[in-house]
């Protein structure tokens, strides 16, 4: 978690870089590059937990596994059917063959119910931990994203007193460097008023 916080915190440092590099319009904008502000975020997307793809992943596993339980059921299924026939088509004793084939057609079915209501069950208790994870994670993943926020919040207001503060320091020395302009324009003038008598 640690080393996916320093790389949380060093897209964060690249995304102001990004601010400091931006064009300054007014005291509380900025221009910067689109294609780099959307790069920095899918960066931050792409180092968000694990435990995120890792509940995903288990939610597909919970699916292929009620798919693969069903498709074994339903080739019992078929197989015994097949089966049944041809002990049916083969015997001379038809009728006593024919009373197995329905045992073991209503045991097959028995035991194929038997296997789908387990494969419900195990896929709804992998269904019922899959959510709690998710859920878990989700709550975890909030909060470290309202860290990250705040945190973020915070440093673009610092750069925004900074840049603000380095504004007013130039429009002070712009000021005083007019009126020191000025006033030595107006004490060479008398001078070039006498270089220019009649």
């Amino acid at each position: 978690m640690s080393s996916q916080q320093d790389v949380i915190y060093g897209l964060m440092n690249e995304l102001e870089d990004a601010l400091d590099r931006g064009l300054p319009l007014l005291s509380n904008l900025a221009i910067v590059r689109k294609d780099t502000v959307l790069n920095i975020l899918d960066k931050l997307y792409a180092a968000l937990p694990d435990e995120v793809k890792e509940a995903r992943a288990l939610l597909r596993r919970r699916d292929e596994f009620q798919y693969e339980a069903q498709q074994r059921a339903e080739k019992t299924i078929a197989e015994a059917q097949i089966e049944a026939d041809r002990l049916l088509s083969e015997s001379d004793l038809l009728r006593a063959v024919q009373r197995e084939a329905e045992k073991i057609k209503e045991q097959v079915i028995n035991d194929c119910e038997d296997i789908k209501r387990k494969a419900l069950e195990e896929a709804n208790a992998l269904r019922n931990q899959a959510i709690d994870e998710a859920l878990r994670v989700k709550d975890g993943a909030s909060v470290y994203a309202e860290q990250i926020l705040a945190s973020l919040e915070q440093n673009v207001n610092r750069l925004h007193e900074v840049i603000k503060d380095n504004q007013i320091q130039l429009e002070r020395k712009r000021s005083e460097e007019e009126g020191q302009y000025s006033g030595n324009y107006a004490n060479q003038q008398p001078e070039f008023a006498r270089d220019f008598k009649m």
